[in-house]
């Protein structure tokens, strides 16, 4: 905080005035005060109890002059503020708090991550009942096919007893082969529904 100023050649001009002029009614205490501060050739700082009794002087006295006036080309004095040297225990509760924190809000960001996670898609551990969930329709796709194409090939066959003619038995297994692969969907379709849990 401050409490001084520094005062230029304006205050040292006219306190010198102010020191010739009044040898008897100026206070020893202010006369020897202004003469300390007229001795230093470099900066000068008065304090202000010094300014106070040097106004108060010059309203009692009657001076054509103010205090104002000599402060024209004044400033103030603002000393370097001297930071206190920190707390070693407060220091170190500082950090172990702020580790703390950084730990609480990484474990936040970080609650919904698995480390199984393989990609942006899910974990493996879903991949592999994708995987699994996959072949079984690879299975049943193929089971289907095999079924048809079985049917086909045993109405075919078996029609060459009844039918002599070429397009007859193929048309009688086609026949055949569609009744059975409708079956196969039916029932395929059932099936699905039951695993879905729709009635």
């Amino acid at each position: 905080m401050t409490s001084a100023f520094v005062v230029g050649d304006q205050f040292r001009k006219r306190a010198s005035e102010v020191l010739e002029q009044t040898h008897s009614s100026l206070p020893e205490e202010l006369r020897t005060q202004l003469r300390a501060l007229l001795k230093n050739k470099g900066q000068i700082t008065l304090s202000f109890s010094t300014a106070r009794q040097l106004k108060k002087y010059l309203q009692d006295a009657g001076h054509p002059f103010y205090l104002h006036e000599l402060l024209e080309d004044s400033s103030l004095h603002l000393p370097e503020v001297v930071k206190p040297p920190r707390n070693p225990e407060l220091v170190a509760r500082l950090e172990i708090m702020k580790a703390r924190l950084a730990n609480k809000e990484y474990n936040k960001m970080t609650r919904n991550v698995n480390n199984q996670e393989m990609n942006r898609n899910g974990t493996l551990a879903e991949f592999g009942q994708q995987v699994r969930s996959a072949k079984a329709v690879v299975v049943t796709v193929f089971n289907f096919l095999v079924t048809v194409v079985a049917t086909f090939a045993c109405s075919y066959m078996g029609s060459q007893y009844l039918f002599t003619e070429t397009t007859a038995q193929v048309i009688s297994a086609v026949i055949a082969s569609s009744v059975v692969g409708l079956a196969e969907l039916y029932i395929l379709v059932r099936t699905m529904e039951g695993e879905l849990g729709e009635p």
